[in-house]
């Protein structure tokens, strides 16, 4: 997987994070950023963004499910944005291999998260993938 998407993927998860943590919308925090020219935001990121923004309901609903142990709001904002943004790409981007999408969750964790992140990331993400076939979407 290129250099440009797992950036662009990091650029996702920062614009959801900073929605969260400043209670607006993602749509909001993409405006605000395609307005400015640093740092850049590019076509992917804004659609990735959006697409787990418009799923989100049911990605948090599958996440509290399948986490062992952790509520989701229990979860480090950063960690619960990483997964947000792995479980859409595992669940509804056809275009993306699951096995990518884990593995670019778990990579965009070890640059913005805390050592015991990645981990926990793959974990559960490997989980919502062995019962992916029985989720209702």
């Amino acid at each position: 997987m290129s250099g440009a998407r797992r950036k662009a993927r990091m650029r996702a998860v920062e614009v959801m994070y900073e929605a969260e943590l400043r209670g607006v919308s993602v749509a909001d925090v993409i405006t605000r950023r395609l307005a400015q020219t640093e740092p850049p935001i590019n076509e992917f990121t804004e659609r990735l963004a959006a697409a787990v923004d418009e799923r989100r309901p049911r990605i948090d609903e599958l996440l509290s499910e399948y986490a062992i142990g952790w509520t989701l709001e229990r979860m480090p904002v950063v960690d619960r944005n990483i997964l947000r943004m792995g479980a859409y790409e595992l669940l509804w981007a056809e275009d993306i291999p699951d096995g990518v999408a884990i593995a670019e969750s778990v990579a965009v964790a070890k640059e913005l998260s805390a050592d015991e992140s990645p981990a926990f990331i793959n974990g559960l993400l490997s989980r919502l993938m062995e019962n992916k076939a029985k989720l209702v979407l």
